[in-house]
């Protein structure tokens, strides 16, 4: 992590550079299940904000999060990133899922490697060498630890991406309007600021659920048309 004190505008900046759209995170591919659900008639229009705000409850707040906040936590310690990315992959269900995940993961320490984020590219030796996956939470946790973000802004910065994708995904499958994505962040946002400070469990505690969507990107592979990866 940085020794260099960030301000609270330059936080502020540094949320805006890294949580806009247009950052290469890697997530753009992916939908997270919610191509499959749309597919099979399970979610359409109107519900975006009862969906958004369940998958934050329900896979967010437990899983990402936690791996976030841990890998923040253990930014430059090796070993603990390491058994962090292992814990990722055991507990992501959907190869889909994982894939995704590592793929993000990759697209994140590539960019930050190459913006000279404390961390960053010495982790991504340790993907490129087959020893760590390299997925999306530790990805993130440890990034934005080296940017110098404290934890909490840098988990409200996780929960944002995380809805953000999704949103920007029901966008392009058609059944969100640029005011819906706008109506379910601002739904989203008071949750995610909640959970951003409050305590997360140990990571043996770990859980997500949110089933509907695992079985959709499971499903997703075996579909002859499909706009996302996962």
């Amino acid at each position: 992590m940085s020794d260099t004190p960030v301000s609270d505008i330059e936080t502020l900046l540094m949320a805006c550079q890294f949580g806009d759209g247009q950052f290469p995170s890697g997530a753009f591919g992916f939908s997270w299940g919610l191509e499959g659900l749309v597919t099979d008639g399970l979610v359409g229009r109107g519900d975006l904000v009862p969906f958004i705000l369940g998958q934050v409850e329900g896979r967010w707040s437990g899983f990402d999060r936690v791996f976030v906040a841990h890998a923040h936590d253990g930014a430059g310690d090796e070993a603990a990133l390491c058994g962090l990315d292992a814990g990722v992959e055991t507990y992501s269900l959907a190869s889909a899922q994982r894939e995704g995940s590592r793929r993000a993961g990759a697209a994140l320490l590539g960019i930050h490697a190459r913006l000279g984020t404390p961390g960053a590219a010495e982790f991504r030796k340790l993907v490129s060498a087959g020893k760590t996956p390299g997925h999306a939470a530790v990805a993130l946790g440890l990034v934005l630890a080296g940017a110098g973000l404290a934890r909490g802004p840098a988990l409200a910065l996780s929960g944002y991406g995380f809805v953000s994708g999704l949103t920007t995904a029901a966008i392009r499958l058609g059944i969100a309007s640029h005011i819906d994505m706008q109506q379910a962040i601002s739904a989203a946002r008071p949750v995610i600021a909640a959970l951003a400070e409050a305590p997360f469990p140990p990571i043996d505690e770990v859980a997500s659920f949110s089933p509907l969507t695992e079985i959709a990107m499971m499903r997703h592979g075996a579909r002859s048309m499909r706009l996302f990866s996962n």
